[in-house]
C-alpha cells in the first residue's frame, strides 16, 4: 500500500476527552491502554487526514494555512457520530470546538512552535491526523464511555507519487453500502484497503494500489460499478478532453481533495462529468483507446496519475491493461491541477469558486 516518504513527526500529540472537554498534551509515543474497547473490538476508531501549510505572513508572524478544512472537520464529525449511540450524540464536538482544540490548544502550544517554524522554513507539506479512541479501561462490547480525540502532526515529502502501477481487485469489498460506512473514514474500512493491495500484488508484484468495485459480487462482473482506489478516490481522463468523477454515495468517501481538483479543472476550462462507470464500460474505453489516465485523488498525494492499470476477471486473470498517455494535453493539465492545488496553500494563485482558505496566526 502506498506510504508516506520523508516523514518527520512533531514531538507532541494531543488528547481531548469528549465527555469532560479536557485537553492534554502528551508525548508523541503516548500509549492507549491495552484494556480498552478500541483495542479489543475496534470500537470508536475513526480518523481524518488534513493537509496544511505553515508560512510567515507579511508581518513576520507564523501562520497555519488550511484549504477547505471545514469539509474535513465535518467529515470527521460524521465519523465520530457514527461510532456513538443515539444517547451519546451530545458528545460529538462542534466544528468550532474542533477548530479550538486543533488550533488554539494544539498548534499554539509553545512546545509545537519549533516544529511548525521548521515547516515554514522548508516550505514542507504538513499533515494533521486526528483519530479517536475510547480511553476507558474496559473490554465490554458496548459503546465507548470515555471517548477522546487524539491528534498527531507530521511533515512529509511525498505520498504514493508517480509512476505507480495498480490492479483491479474485484473479489474484495471495501465497505457495504447498506451500512453507510463507505462514505466515512472508519478503521473497519481500511483493513480491507490494505488487504486489497496484498491481493493486487499477487497479480502484479510491483502494484502499489488496488482499484475496487462495488458491493454487488452477485452481479456479472462487467455490470459492477467502479468505486475507489484502496485509499483514495479516482478520476478518469478521456481522450475527448473530458474528465469523469464517480458520484458520491454510501460507498464513496466524499473526498475534500477531489472537490478542489474538480474546481481547478473547471477553472482550466475542462468539462468534468459526474457519472457512474461500470467495469465493462471501463474495459471498453480502454479497448477503444478512449482513456488517457486514471488518477488517484487524496489528501496526502493530492493527484497522481496511474502509469499502468491491470484489469482482471473473477479468477484474477488479466483481461485488459491501461497505460497512461503522457503525450496527451489532458495528462499535462492534470499535473498542472496538482501544482495549482498546492499553490493555493502558498497563496501563489487565486482560489477557484467554491473553495475556502483558512489562515491562523500561531502566536
Amino acid at each position: 500500500m502506498a506510504g508516506f516518504e520523508g516523514i518527520k513527526w512533531a514531538s507532541k500529540q494531543m488528547c481531548y476527552t469528549l465527555v469532560d472537554k479536557r485537553f492534554d498534551l502528551q508525548e508523541a509515543d503516548a500509549k492507549v491502554y491495552a484494556v480498552t474497547r478500541s483495542i479489543h473490538y475496534g470500537l470508536f476508531l475513526s480518523f481524518e487526514g488534513i493537509r496544511f501549510f505553515c508560512k510567515r505572513n507579511d508581518d513576520g508572524q507564523l501562520e497555519a494555512v488550511f484549504l477547505n478544512w471545514d469539509m474535513n472537520l465535518k467529515r470527521f464529525q460524521r465519523s465520530i457520530a457514527f461510532n456513538l449511540s443515539t444517547e451519546q450524540q451530545d458528545w460529538v464536538p462542534s466544528i468550532d470546538e474542533m477548530v479550538q482544540i486543533f488550533i488554539d490548544n494544539y498548534f499554539k502550544e509553545p512546545s509545537m512552535r519549533i516544529f511548525l517554524e521548521e515547516m515554514a522554513d522548508q516550505g514542507a507539506q504538513g499533515y494533521l491526523r486526528p483519530f479517536t479512541v475510547d480511553e476507558q479501561q474496559s473490554i465490554g462490547v458496548t459503546f465507548p464511555q470515555n471517548p477522546s480525540i487524539r491528534a498527531v502532526v507530521c511533515r512529509y515529502d511525498q505520498y504514493l507519487g508517480e509512476p505507480f502501477t495498480g490492479v483491479v481487485v474485484p473479489n474484495v469489498v471495501r465497505a457495504v453500502g447498506v451500512n453507510a460506512t463507505g462514505c466515512l473514514k472508519l478503521s473497519i474500512n481500511y483493513l480491507m484497503s490494505v488487504k486489497s493491495v496484498d491481493f493486487a500484488k499477487k497479480v502484479e508484484p510491483a502494484a502499489a494500489t488496488a482499484l475496487l468495485l462495488d458491493d454487488q459480487p452477485h452481479l456479472n462482473i462487467m455490470d459492477r460499478k467502479i468505486t475507489e482506489w484502496d485509499s483514495s478516490c479516482c478520476l478518469f481522463a478521456l481522450r475527448d478532453g473530458t474528465v469523469i468523477k464517480i458520484p458520491e454515495s454510501n460507498l464513496i468517501l466524499p473526498s475534500v481533495t477531489i472537490q478542489g481538483i474538480v474546481a481547478i479543472l473547471e477553472e482550466f476550462g475542462i468539462t468534468v462529468l459526474e457519472q457512474e462507470m461500470t467495469y465493462g464500460e471501463l474495459i471498453r474505453k480502454i479497448d477503444a483507446d478512449e482513456l488517457v489516465a486514471i488518477c488517484s485523488i487524496g489528501t496526502a498525494g493530492v493527484l497522481n496519475r496511474c502509469d499502468k492499470l491491470i484489469l482482471v476477471d473473477n479468477d484474477n486473470k488479466p483481461v485488459a491493461t491501461h497505460t497512461v498517455d503522457r503525450d496527451h494535453e489532458l495528462y499535462q493539465k492534470l499535473g498542472d491541477a496538482r501544482k495549482y492545488y498546492w499553490d493555493i496553500y502558498q497563496e501563489k494563485v487565486k482560489i477557484p469558486a467554491g473553495m475556502r482558505l483558512d489562515k491562523y496566526v500561531i502566536e
